[in-house]
């Protein structure tokens, strides 16, 4: 499954018979034009659909289907902001265009999923640094040749700096400690960011991994012996960046999380719960899975 469709798996456009009264007229109470080809229109006509679509969406229930035809409409409409950004990129030798334009894509998707009219900003301007920050970390992460955690990846960046800088300056190469002192960080930090850079680079799969040389002890390689990697092991790290997070948060935050990712509730039966509007418990979630968020990348 391609990185667009695990970002908007389940949110495929309905057929238009099911959103349109018979005539083509959308049945609901605030009509939506039906775009039968996004490619077809024109960029001053998308700012002012796509405000139209946004506005429309901040009144519709998850997962009924004008809410995915609005969604998936306003991604199709605004593509041409990924491939504006993307071109800047076609130069940098890792990855195709259309890979490239893939991720870009789930950035301009987190954007539309985040905007709010209210913000009285252009949502072109708003989105453009979603794309560049999804565009930029497939690069960064793809340029390692293992699974490092982001926080070394950068201590790795600081610690090669500080590296020349002290061994100008000291005219030797720094101990863990002058480089601790130096970065205000402790000797640990150091040698964890040390180990990490060993995942810049890979050997050959095809190494030795023992002395064997003759026919009756026929060398190994390191692909005999490497075990596979486990797929749990992001998530474990994941889980433990997030729970001292989710101990910070209000009861009514961690409530509300419960009822949408625990119970899987929508948001107008999460309102009901509550005894407030679909409109507001949107609002506190977004602002709550913000929080999560800024917290995690720090």
């Amino acid at each position: 499954m391609s990185l667009i469709s695990e970002q908007v798996a389940g949110t495929a456009r309905e057929p238009e018979d099911e959103l349109s009264a018979p005539g083509g007229t959308p049945a609901t109470e605030v009509a939506l034009p039906w775009i039968e080809d996004t490619d077809k229109v024109a960029p001053k006509d998308a700012r002012a659909l796509s405000k139209m679509f946004f506005d429309r969406l901040q009144t519709l229930e998850e997962g009924t289907h004008e809410y995915q035809y609005a969604r998936n409409t306003l991604i199709e409409m605004n593509l041409t902001l990924v491939q504006f950004v993307a071109r800047r990129f076609r130069n940098r030798g890792s990855g195709d265009m259309e890979e490239i334009i893939q991720v870009g894509t789930i950035g301009l998707i987190k954007a539309i999923d985040r905007f709010d009219l209210t913000r009285e900003v252009e949502f072109a301007t708003f989105a453009v640094p979603y794309i560049l920050g999804e565009i930029k970390r497939f690069f960064r992460d793809t340029t390692w040749a293992v699974h490092v955690p982001r926080r070394l990846q950068e201590l790795r960046v600081e610690l090669a700096k500080a590296k020349e800088e002290l061994s100008t300056r000291l005219d030797h190469d720094p101990t863990v400690k002058e480089l601790a002192d130096h970065l205000s960080i402790t000797e640990e930090e150091v040698i964890d960011g040390i180990v990490a850079a060993n995942g810049y680079t890979a050997g050959s799969l095809e190494a030795p991994s023992d002395g064997g040389d003759s026919a009756a002890t026929p060398t190994r390689t390191l692909a005999d012996v490497m075990g596979e990697s486990d797929p749990a092991m992001e998530a474990v790290e994941n889980m433990h960046t997030l729970a001292p997070l989710l101990d910070d948060l209000d009861d009514r935050e961690r409530r509300i999380l419960e009822l949408r990712f625990g119970q899987e509730m929508t948001q107008s039966q999460i309102g009901a719960e509550l005894g407030v509007s679909q409109m507001h418990i949107s609002r506190l979630l977004t602002g709550t899975l913000n929080k999560l968020r800024t917290g995690m990348l720090a």
